[in-house]
């Protein structure tokens, strides 16, 4: 069964999460970064690792690809209209995770310090508290 383009816009709105209203956008990217950053705690320490650290231990190709995914997130803050200086911070903390983290061994514990996708977040919550704070949410 095909949908026409209206059709389809229309059904993706719906489901929530997909929409671009600011909710759906902090929704994708605390997703995201919960993915990158937190997906499990390591057993006897408060230490959250995530797909950032783990895929970031294959050399080059593991880098290039959480880098995409940080580069995501920076791309969805550009959409929700946020300032050239934050992108340019959010943009940097992507590049110097990227850049350290393709140094082999060092990179791998420099990954597992340096959470930029988290700090890209709380930059993103920042703004959106401030210029949508409809989508405040309470962290439990």
């Amino acid at each position: 069964m095909a949908f026409s383009q209206d059709q389809f816009e229309r059904m993706v709105r719906d489901v929530p999460g997909f929409g671009r209203d600011p909710a759906s956008v902090r929704k994708r990217i605390e997703t995201m970064e919960a993915l990158l950053e937190g997906l499990f705690v390591i057993p006897g320490t408060r230490r959250r690792v995530g797909l950032d650290s783990l895929i970031g231990l294959v050399p080059v190709v593991g880098d290039i690809a959480t880098a995409a995914m940080g580069a995501w997130i920076v791309w969805e803050a550009r959409n929700l209209g946020m300032s050239k200086w934050q992108l340019t911070r959010m943009a940097a903390n992507v590049g110097i995770d990227t850049v350290v983290g393709a140094i082999p061994f060092a990179g791998d514990v420099f990954d597992f310090l340096y959470k930029s996708n988290s700090k890209n977040l709380r930059i993103i919550r920042k703004h959106l508290d401030r210029h949508h704070p409809a989508t405040a949410t309470i962290d439990g």
